[in-house]
């Protein structure tokens, strides 16, 4: 197995203590948010064999395994992260599987640049997510019940509102979802800075449910996403519970730190709280209309030990280990590629020894025995 040297992405919304203090490390004073930990291209992990980009193309089956090459093809299919949100991130939702190839290749076709910043489709990819809390941890998943979100928005007292709690009622609740996002996101930018203005200060003078929104409102003063973000469920989860978020489903990440997993993909379309590109058309096009509970996951325990947060795709797989002081050591070995990621105590995984923050690549079918006194991340594929 190939220790992992990992890449740590200074987004603006990034903690500037979290991943340090999980590292053990000081902190430099500048905000760090993701821990990449896979074969993206835009930050491989490296090895002392190259980076795990150089590995895999060099012997895709040996390092895949064959089951995993004939299904994925010769890339690893899943981006492990840490991720630590010291603001809320943009609020956003990603295309399923026929909706990214659909968009990449049209914006291909138009000759649209990768890199530009009005590129909705940077691949042909979908993007399930799964994150993981490995602290108390906030976020928006999924749409409330139009009532709902009628009441919370009524609730502010915000007379330029009314219009879109009386929308939540009149119309069922697909449609009333829908024509009221389309209006936040379609008003004049100068009237919706006005009422985004009124309902942030509305909420901090009610807090309690509403608290969640002044936040958001002090990240992004005057921003739609504002009202957008209020349509959503808010989901405080502990450590150890974790939320999938499947296609078209809007969501964002408030606060915390936690084990995010997802297919290898780079496609978000974003409702709000960001200064980057917002297409109201592509957007409306892609998000599911539906009213759903966040569904927080428990992990299944194991006769063996392993808890496995199960999700309805194949891509990534992840699973933990809370290892005690003195208990047996567990074989791992699999037939898929595995990365093993210690997050508390002090594990050994093979001959490597790992502390928080630390992770390890195992090759398809080779040799993986962890043990010590700890937690262990496992992430790999159903092939």
């Amino acid at each position: 197995m190939d220790r992992l040297d990992n890449t740590i992405r200074p987004y603006a919304w990034g903690s500037t203590t979290a991943i340090p203090q999980l590292l053990g490390v000081g902190p430099t004073g500048e905000p760090q948010a993701e821990m990449w930990m896979g074969a993206h291209p835009g930050a491989p992990s490296r090895t002392d064999r190259g980076t795990l980009v150089e590995l895999i193309a060099a012997a895709p089956e040996r390092e895949l395994g064959a089951a995993a090459v004939a299904k994925f093809g010769p890339g690893l299919p899943f981006l492990l992260k840490i991720l630590a949100a010291g603001a809320p991130l943009s609020l956003q939702v990603h295309p399923n599987l026929a909706q990214a190839r659909e968009g990449y290749e049209d914006e291909e076709r138009r000759g649209i640049p990768v890199d530009a910043p009005h590129r909705n489709y940077k691949d042909a990819n979908h993007k399930p997510e799964l994150i993981c809390a490995l602290t108390e941890f906030d976020g928006l998943c999924g749409f409330r019940e139009p009532a709902q979100a009628a009441d919370l928005l009524a609730g502010l007292g915000v007379d330029s509102l009314k219009p879109y709690v009386d929308l939540l009622h009149a119309h069922p609740e697909d449609a009333a979802l829908r024509e009221v996002l389309t209006a936040v996101l379609s008003a004049d930018r100068e009237e919706m800075a006005h009422t985004v203005t009124a309902a942030a200060a509305a909420c901090a003078r009610l807090g309690g449910e509403y608290a969640p929104y002044a936040d958001i409102a002090h990240h992004y003063p005057g921003d739609p996403g504002v009202i957008a973000a209020m349509l959503l469920n808010h989901v405080r989860l502990q450590p150890g519970e974790a939320l999938f978020l499947g296609a078209g489903v809007p969501h964002a990440y408030l606060n915390g730190l936690g084990v995010e997993i997802m297919a290898n993909s780079d496609n978000v379309l974003r409702c709000g709280l960001t200064p980057k590109h917002v297409d109201v058309p592509e957007l409306l096009r892609i998000v599911r209309f539906q009213p759903s509970d966040p569904g927080v996951l428990r992990p299944e325990a194991s006769p063996d030990g392993e808890e496995l947060y199960e999700t309805p795709i194949d891509e990534f797989r992840l699973s933990r280990y809370v290892l005690p002081e003195g208990g047996a050591a567990h074989d791992l070995t699999r037939e898929t590629p595995q990365i093993l990621l210690c997050t508390a105590g002090h594990v050994q995984a093979g001959d490597q020894d790992l502390n928080p923050g630390q992770s390890v690549f195992v090759p398809a079918g080779e040799k993986a025995e962890v043990s010590g006194s700890g937690t262990v991340f496992r992430a790999t594929v159903v092939a």
